[in-house]
């Protein structure tokens, strides 16, 4: 355990297998790309409730890169971990791995996702620091930092967009 009885990234990993299966594909044999989403959305929702000991919502869903192709019958597996907490607020980076029958792995994608935890009332609450240890958390906990100014940036932005086109019935925002 870290210094402080910090929580570490590596307390909050889960790691998340499933098997694609015809229902999971579209006409082309591909994983289809909501199923992956669904997955992803899971494995991270997991994640920050292990770190913040409580229920914790999606909030927003910042990137998901498909890297490769992931087929029916491939194995995939989702490895999630807490990258950065705030407030009451926390980042999840997901990272996909794919194999197939022959044992050949590749990496399939990755994603961030915000999490909010929230009390019974589903009342945002505060979230338990984090920790990174190894030079990867750190460089993902300095990322997740980044993304967050960004995303901000770009919320107040839009509402500054949408203030000026209220008055204005023709366009919808």
């Amino acid at each position: 355990m870290a210094e402080h009885n910090n929580k570490t990234p590596s307390d909050s990993a889960v790691m998340m297998t499933e098997l694609v299966l015809p229902n999971d594909t579209n006409q082309l044999g591909n994983l289809l790309g909501g199923r992956l989403m669904h997955w992803i959305d899971i494995a991270a929702a997991l994640a920050a409730m292990k770190h913040a000991g409580r229920v914790c919502v999606t909030a927003s869903v910042d990137e998901i890169n498909f890297s490769e192709p992931i087929r029916l019958g491939h194995i995939v597996t989702l490895h999630a971990s807490v990258n950065r907490v705030f407030k009451t607020s926390l980042e999840v980076g997901v990272r996909t791995i794919r194999m197939d029958v022959t044992g050949s792995i590749a990496d399939a994608g990755n994603a961030y996702l915000t999490f909010v935890a929230i009390d019974p009332d589903g009342k945002p609450i505060p979230v338990p620091p984090i920790e990174p240890v190894t030079d990867d958390e750190k460089r993902h906990y300095e990322e997740a930092g980044l993304r967050r100014a960004q995303r901000l940036k770009n919320r107040e932005q839009l509402k500054e967009l949408q203030q000026q086109h209220r008055h204005n019935p023709n366009i919808s925002v």
